[in-house]
């Protein structure tokens, strides 16, 4: 089982990542090793159908890169013929966590994604289906951007001046071409850029954005800078996808499907704001007949948005 250091940190109240150069100290852990080969074997059990324990051998902990990676073997030869792994690794302190499974060996042996509803997997039954696949990954997209409340606070930033549809589209396709590009890019590990530059440069971004509505009402050009501020929060949705993994026997599959869930996520976030706004303009309008957007509303939460964008890069800046 592999495992992204900050995450080992959590789980087992290590100090083994240095966040400043993305690595775990291999001194570190090999001194930790043992509260977090607790943790693990606590929360992971590989088990027959009807629940037999498969007897379990020695467990180890390697440094790899920037994480560790769990070693053990099951002897399962007295529980009958199916196999059963089951993990509440991550998931019993985040709901949203993902837990990728490899079933067999080399390179095209299938995966199963696991989370906190679905924690466990029979290693002898057939591979998941690909629409399987598409359909975890698609709603792990959806889940992701309402989770991620830095991609909120931009979304509704930009769009606070909008009252109608063309610049909207113009605005939402712009930033899904880019982070689509990007995110592949960085999923597949063609272009990578470590999280500790990433973060800060995204809160960056929403701060950009929320203090741009005072200066300027120009909506039909926003899509613009919403596509080069795409560019990075492509590079931040490939990093909790790169901590989810890829199905090596679906990439393009699970790749697309969870682009498709962000879209679909961003385009449900903006169906909901803009109808909200435009609500507002009509209760706050002099002339009912002819609703203007009112910019007390839209400082207010533009100055909020900034404010919050502002203490999440300053957070991450030093958390870096």
């Amino acid at each position: 089982m592999g495992l992204k250091g900050s995450d080992a940190d959590r789980l087992a109240g290590t100090r083994i990542f240095d966040a400043q150069h993305d690595q775990v100290d291999p001194a570190l852990v090999a001194a930790s090793a043992a509260p977090i080969i607790a943790y693990i074997t606590a929360h992971i059990a590989v088990t027959g159908a009807e629940g037999n324990a498969c007897v379990p051998g020695a467990a180890v902990l390697v440094s790899d890169g920037d994480g560790v990676i769990f070693r053990n073997h099951f002897s399962c030869r007295d529980v009958g013929d199916n196999v059963v792994y089951r993990s509440t690794v991550l998931t019993d302190i985040d709901s949203a966590a993902r837990q990728v499974v490899l079933i067999g060996e080399g390179d095209n042996a299938p995966q199963a994604l696991l989370d906190a509803t679905n924690s466990a997997v029979t290693l002898s039954a057939p591979a998941p289906s690909l629409l399987a696949t598409l359909e975890r990954y698609l709603v792990t997209g959806i889940e992701h951007i309402f989770l991620g409340y830095d991609h909120i606070a931009f979304l509704v930033a930009v769009v606070l001046w909008a009252r109608r549809l063309v610049p909207v589209i113009k605005i939402v396709t712009a930033f899904t071409i880019a982070h689509s590009i990007t995110l592949s890019l960085a999923t597949l590990n063609v272009v990578v850029i470590p999280s500790n530059i990433v973060e800060p440069a995204i809160a960056a971004s929403i701060v950009f954005v929320a203090m741009e509505n005072f200066f300027t009402r120009n909506i039909d050009d926003r899509w613009r800078i919403t596509f080069a501020f795409g560019l990075v929060h492509g590079f931040g949705f490939a990093g909790a996808l790169r901590e989810i993994g890829l199905p090596t026997n679906a990439v393009v599959t699970a790749l697309a499907a969870f682009n498709i869930g962000v879209e679909i996520g961003q385009v449900a976030i903006v169906s909901m704001v803009i109808p909200a706004l435009i609500v507002l303009d009509r209760l706050t309008a002099v002339d009912s007949a002819k609703p203007v957007r009112a910019a007390t509303p839209v400082y207010a939460l533009s100055a909020l948005i900034a404010v919050l964008g502002s203490y999440w890069f300053l957070t991450r800046v030093l958390d870096a």
